[in-house]
């Protein structure tokens, strides 16, 4: 039997870039920063990020448009997944990501009510106001699948 897992919890780099598909699918783009964190021989704090590529597909896409922003922090859970294409130079490329099949936000951006905690968007860009009812356009509460 094979296992093909990755979870990962940490900030995301940027706000997502949704998109959708010739038949109308969404599908996000996030980045991820996860830190290690070690003392070396001397006693010396050291930290190495690393970056991870995230792709949400469907619902879990519209939630990220919806809600997440620069900076919030995030837990994922999913499989990975490397795709190949051929650049314009000619060379090969390869690009590893996890396809995302699990999503938690985790912190709050603003405000401190119980909904700002689960579904508050970014300071730093335009997001809804999740106190104020949802438009037909927007994401019920009832419609997340976590």
């Amino acid at each position: 039997m094979d296992l093909n897992r990755a979870t990962i919890l940490g900030r995301l780099t940027r706000d997502p870039e949704v998109r959708s598909t010739p038949s109308g699918q969404s599908v996000a783009n996030i980045g991820v920063a996860t830190s290690r964190v070690w003392k070396d021989a001397s006693g010396t704090r050291q930290e190495r990020p690393e970056y991870h590529n995230v792709v949400l597909w469907g619902k879990l896409a519209d939630i990220a448009g919806q809600y997440l922003g620069k900076g919030r922090r995030v837990y994922i859970e999913g499989r990975l997944e490397t795709r190949d294409w051929t650049g314009t130079d000619g060379v090969k490329r390869y690009r590893t990501e996890i396809i995302a099949e699990n999503l938690i936000m985790l912190d709050a951006s603003r405000g401190n009510t119980p909904q700002a905690d689960t579904f508050g968007g970014s300071q730093d860009s335009e997001r809804p106001d999740p106190s104020q009812a949802p438009s037909e356009e927007e994401i019920k509460v009832e419609d997340i699948p976590f």
